[in-house]
Formats: structure tokens, C-alpha cells, sequence
């Protein structure tokens, strides 16, 4: 064979390759349809309790006058 014949062969062989290297990933892919109902439970549980805390932390005495001293200054800033 030439040398050109012998690039268009590994050529192929690497394509076929990664044919067969993209095929296998996308079959591990779609083999996880997404989370199951307990993965849900557990995610809508950490986010009632993250918004909880959130809720505390923001309602706090010295938060709530943070945000007021911030908005005072704000609305009070001179144009």
C-alpha cells in the first residue's frame, strides 16, 4: 500500500474508534433516566430546610437593621 492508503486506514481504524468510545458514553448516559423519588424527597427536604434557616437569618433583629440602615442610606443618598 501507498502511504496515502495506509493514512485513510488509520484513518477508519481511529474513527471507529471513537465511534465506538462516543457510543459507550452515550449509552452511560441515557442509562440514568434521572432521580428517582427519593432523590426528589430528599432535594425538596434540604430546600424547605435551606429556606428555613434563610428565613431566620433574614427575619434576625440585626439583619433587619442592616437592610434598613442600607435602604435609609439609599433613599437618602443626594442627587
Amino acid at each position: 500500500m501507498t502511504g496515502r492508503a495506509v493514512d485513510l486506514v488509520k484513518v477508519g481504524t481511529f474513527r471507529a474508534v471513537l465511534h465506538g468510545w462516543w457510543r459507550v458514553r452515550r449509552t452511560a448516559v441515557r442509562g440514568d433516566a434521572g432521580m428517582s423519588t427519593t432523590e426528589y424527597a430528599m432535594g425538596t427536604i434540604a430546600a424547605a430546610a435551606f429556606a428555613a434557616v434563610l428565613y431566620k437569618v433574614l427575619t434576625s433583629g440585626a439583619v433587619t437593621k442592616a437592610l434598613e440602615s442600607v435602604i435609609g442610606k439609599a433613599l437618602d443618598a443626594p442627587f
